[in-house]
């Protein structure tokens, strides 16, 4: 059974997010909460598997509770905006939630993301978080990180790195690199050791915050 605590300050969408998922095998509602200070004291009480975060809300931003629920390893956190562009969602993924979906997801895809997460996985692709930090890139909300972070890794890690921050999937990076794509997944898999990463999602943010890829490239 997934365990679910839902964040929003708007108790229509918590009533909406609600019913689907109850309706759903397999997934428990365990809580609600109406802002992130309520979020991270539930969070903390309950031990949900997921929480389902709104990002703009009072009290406390979905931001400043996602950092607070990851730092205490409780719950993994999967964020909800109504923009795939909106800059609190960056803010929310360099916080470590494991993705972000928009409001308006169909509830299968919702569902679908919900065990994604809850298995250990991202659920945002790699090219739509890609996409969200071309835009932020000179903006000054990027924090950059010096290029030192990447010395763990060998040369054809640091490859594979760069077509993952591409948005490639693992059998496109074998295509490019002339790999297979069991090989491809075992560098995936220590580069996010290595470099003491969640998932995909958070080696894209890396990869720009040290300048290892640059939007356009």
């Amino acid at each position: 059974m997934i365990r679910v605590l839902v964040v929003d300050d708007q108790e229509l969408m918590r009533v909406g997010f609600r019913m689907v998922l109850d309706a759903s095998d397999g997934i428990e509602v365990v809580g609600e909460a109406g802002n992130g200070e309520e979020a991270v004291h539930l969070a903390e009480e309950l031990n949900p598997d997921v929480v389902l975060m709104d990002v703009r809300m009072p009290v406390l931003d979905g931001v400043e509770a996602t950092r607070r629920i990851v730092a205490a390893a409780s719950s993994r956190v999967l964020v909800m905006t109504t923009f795939d562009l909106d800059e609190y969602v960056y803010s929310a993924l360099q916080a470590g939630a494991a993705g972000f979906l928009l409001k308006d997801t169909p509830p299968d895809d919702l569902i679908s993301a919900l065990r994604s997460v809850a298995g250990g996985d991202a659920v945002v692709s790699p090219a739509v978080t890609r996409r969200l930090l071309d835009r932020f890139v000179g903006t000054g909300r990027i924090t950059p990180r010096d290029e030192s972070a990447l010395e763990a890794l060998t040369e054809r890690e640091r490859e594979v790195l760069v077509h993952v921050a591409k948005g490639l999937s693992n059998t496109e990076i074998a295509g490019e690199l002339f790999l297979s794509e069991a090989t491809v997944k075992t560098h995936v898999g220590r580069i996010l050791t290595k470099l003491d990463l969640r998932d995909r999602v958070q080696a894209v943010v890396l990869a720009y915050e040290t300048g290892l890829t640059r939007p356009g490239s």
